[in-house]
């Protein structure tokens, strides 16, 4: 689901000047010392709800406005389709104000279980095809280009062929619905349980290749990567042509950068290096508590992201 640029000089300078005058109005906010004084990513990391509620308060819009004023440019929010639309709306109308871009929500409707699109059963694609549906109007709510996809469990009474084949049959009738508007679906390999079926990314890849849309392409989550097989850095480049967005946590404890094993800042330094620009999902917790919690974290982001 891509690719879009940053919003003019001027809107930016517009934005900038809206927020500086909200964000005053905040005292936790105004008091709050930046991590390198705002000064925007190399990559474009995108926040989710509550990562930064301890300075900004409990208010999404909030949070993106202290996101911003910290250097961050994305957001993503899994539960985007579950928000009233009047909330849509304000958030999208916010991240234009600001040069934001919203990177990914999750398929509205449909739980990481629930999809079955493995079974090949009218009931679960008529479900999947009105989810599409719902998307294509919440992607235009917040100018989203992508959102995610889990096409459910294994069915294990088939083959798995057979599997693969009713998922791509699947894929292709939603990607019919959201082509024409320019959206992108994802789908997410995921770590989470030993039934999901789709859990790795070589085998989204052979996926994407026998949808053959541009809507179709694989959600790189680098923390499910890590715990399903690692090799990270290698398996990346297999697959880089079918790769529409990126998700970051390390592992274990699925935490900022830093906290785990994984060496982010090589990773982003390969990501950068390939011309990625859209967002990256901060798909991850705080490791810390409290505003301390918070500023630990931004300060992770600003050593993983040094590699220039």
């Amino acid at each position: 689901m891509k690719r879009r640029n940053f919003v003019q000089n001027s809107v930016l300078a517009g934005a900038s000047i809206l927020t500086t005058g909200l964000l005053k109005s905040n005292s936790a906010n105004a008091n709050t010392p930046n991590v390198n004084n705002g000064k925007p990513f190399n990559l474009n990391y995108g926040i989710h709800d509550g990562m930064f509620k301890n300075h900004a308060g409990g208010d999404f819009i909030d949070q993106i406005k202290f996101a911003y004023e910290q250097g961050f440019r994305g957001i993503e929010d899994n539960w985007m389709g579950g928000r009233p639309v009047d909330q849509q709306k304000k958030i999208g109308d916010t991240l234009a104000k600001l040069g934001m871009t919203m990177g990914v929500f999750v398929q509205p409707g449909l739980g990481n279980d629930t999809n079955l699109l493995a079974s090949g059963k009218a009931e679960y694609i008529d479900k999947f095809i009105a989810s599409c549906k719902e998307a294509v109007e919440v992607a235009k709510r917040t100018n989203c280009k992508q959102y995610t996809v889990v096409p459910g469990d294994f069915v294990r009474n088939l083959p798995i062929g057979v599997q693969t084949g009713n998922v791509i049959e699947a894929i292709k009738r939603g990607t019919a619905i959201i082509e024409p508007h320019g959206l992108m679906m994802v789908l997410e390999p995921l770590s989470d349980n030993p039934d999901l079926f789709l859990r790795t990314p070589d085998q989204a890849y052979a996926i994407c290749k026998a949808v053959g849309s541009p809507s179709c392409k694989i959600l790189y989550d680098m923390y499910h990567i890590q715990r399903n097989q690692g090799n990270i850095i290698p398996t990346l480049n297999w697959v880089y042509d079918e790769i529409g967005y990126y998700q970051v946590g390390d592992n274990p404890g699925r935490n900022e950068p830093g906290t785990g094993e994984i060496n982010y800042k090589n990773i982003f330094k390969l990501i950068y290096d390939k011309g990625y620009k859209e967002v990256v999902g901060m798909e991850h917790g705080n490791a810390g508590a409290g505003k301390a919690g918070e500023l630990a974290l931004i300060k992770a982001y600003r050593e993983a992201d040094s590699f220039i």
